[in-house]
């Protein structure tokens, strides 16, 4: 028996049409995004490809910053950020932080020395049952103004035979020479403790009646700096910072005070190869507290994957289009090493054999 149509079925079916041609947009849209309609087209699974040196990546291993240690701490509020924004981690408290000190580096063996670019990465999590990660570097600035800029400079970077491919990499992005003046020239120090940490990326704040700012921040060491000159930093071993930090605060904590940088109108947000002027409005919010350190094998940062869009209620992404590039890169970085876990050197259990 043929089911004759319902008056409402009908007037339905316009709405289901447009339910449909909506999904299909969706879907369109989705896989024009992930790359599977253009081979050109930059994706997180060609940007970590870029990463991989000549013989291949380290197994188990993060495709960049492979080389780390893991620690535990806490960042203790002063309240001053709940200005700035209504997340948790700004109001008076001490909360609970696990993060890792790391080398920018595709090989977790290289030596300490011969790494310019080191990184904090901070894990955050509040008793509302926020989180925030973030991770940043030393740098004062990135190196590039756009992912794609990125993924041509590691590019340019794997041509080791092409003496020209860099010169012509830095002519087409001007931007590019200060970093590489910066790599030249800034100073060492002689541990992590002795660090600058800076996001680099351009962050929204919001606060309790919903004013956004725009903001970076930096994590500045209450430790005075040792300067090592070059023959000095040659003369060191391999693995002298991680060795150095975990002597360091087995004799006591190490902190580093978090200023929050707000941006003035008209000042670059989406672009981090631009530091803002010096003469911006600073907030000291608080003070990251690392209390113990432990070998990255199984230990507490380990599998932690330091996504920077992963944000607190008063907090959310800018126009900078470099976290959703990470976010997506680190992700598939997260997946492979995953899979390749029985590669990774893990602790032997107490009592196996060796």
């Amino acid at each position: 028996m043929q089911v004759k149509p319902t008056p409402n079925a009908r007037n339905n079916a316009p709405a289901y049409v447009l339910i449909a041609a909506i999904a299909a947009v969706v879907a369109l849209a989705f896989t024009y995004t992930a790359g599977w309609l253009s081979f050109d087209r930059l994706t997180p699974a060609k940007l970590v490809n870029a990463f991989s040196p000549p013989g291949g990546p380290a197994l188990g291993f993060r495709r960049n910053h492979a080389k780390g240690i893991c620690f535990t701490g806490t960042f203790e509020s002063n309240g001053a950020g709940a200005s700035l924004s209504k997340a948790q981690i700004f109001t008076v408290g001490t909360y609970r932080v696990v993060g890792r000190f790391n080398l920018g580096t595709v090989d977790p063996t290289a030596a300490d020395p011969t790494i310019r670019v080191r990184g904090l990465s901070l894990d955050f999590v509040t008793p509302d049952g926020s989180e925030w990660r973030t991770a940043m570097l030393d740098a004062p600035f990135f190196a590039v103004s756009t992912p794609q800029s990125f993924y041509a400079l590691l590019q340019a970077s794997a041509k080791k035979d092409d003496p020209n491919a860099m010169k012509i990499f830095a002519a087409a992005h001007p931007e590019f020479p200060k970093f590489g003046a910066w790599v030249m020239s800034a100073p060492r120090t002689a541990s992590y403790a002795q660090d600058q940490f800076n996001s680099l990326n351009s962050f929204v704040l919001v606060d309790a009646k919903g004013e956004q700012r725009v903001v970076r921040w930096s994590f500045v060491p209450t430790a005075e700096p040792q300067i090592l000159t070059p023959d000095e930093l040659k003369q060191r071993g391999p693995n002298f910072l991680e060795s150095e930090i975990t002597q360091r605060v087995h004799g006591g904590p190490q902190r580093w005070k978090m200023i929050v940088i707000v941006a003035n109108p008209g000042d670059p947000t989406a672009d981090p190869s631009k530091a803002w002027p010096e003469d911006r409005r600073k907030v000291e919010t608080g003070t990251l507290v690392v209390s113990a350190i432990e070998p990255e094998a199984d230990g507490p940062c380990r599998d932690l994957n330091f996504d920077p869009t992963i944000l607190p209620v008063g907090m959310h992404v800018s126009d900078d289009p470099f976290p959703a590039a990470r976010s997506a890169a680190y992700a598939v970085s997260f997946n492979r090493r995953a899979a390749e876990n029985k590669y990774y050197p893990h602790t032997p259990a107490e009592g196996a054999k060796p």
